[in-house]
């Protein structure tokens, strides 16, 4: 008996022992509310890169359709000054022609 009088007395005093013993780690703990702080910090300012990243995208897509704006307009011009040359050109033969037509009636 006496055996199982001293298992027991050495399992509660193991049991004391472990009741007053302090899982918590103080540099531990620090370190866990460090990288708390710091991911919030981080979380912090990846939503300010992405709204800047979005307002750049924004800002980019506007000033594309601007510039295909600007792209058309300036096609629409070549065109225009293509079809003008051509009309001075028709003018020039026409006049030409009539020059010579005079030239004929004069001799």
């Amino acid at each position: 008996m006496k055996t199982s009088d001293e298992k027991e007395k050495k399992l509660n005093l193991a049991l004391s022992k472990l009741k007053k013993l302090n899982f918590e780690n103080p540099d531990l703990k620090n370190s866990i509310e460090n990288l708390s702080i710091q991911k919030n910090q981080l979380e912090i300012e990846k939503k300010e890169v992405e709204n800047k990243y979005n307002l750049l995208a924004s800002e980019h897509e506007n000033l594309q359709q601007k510039l295909d704006h600007i792209n058309t307009q300036k096609k629409n011009e070549q065109k225009k000054e293509i079809e003008f040359s051509e009309k001075i050109d028709e003018l020039n033969q026409e006049t030409d022609s009539l020059l010579e037509e005079i030239d004929k009636w004069q001799m």
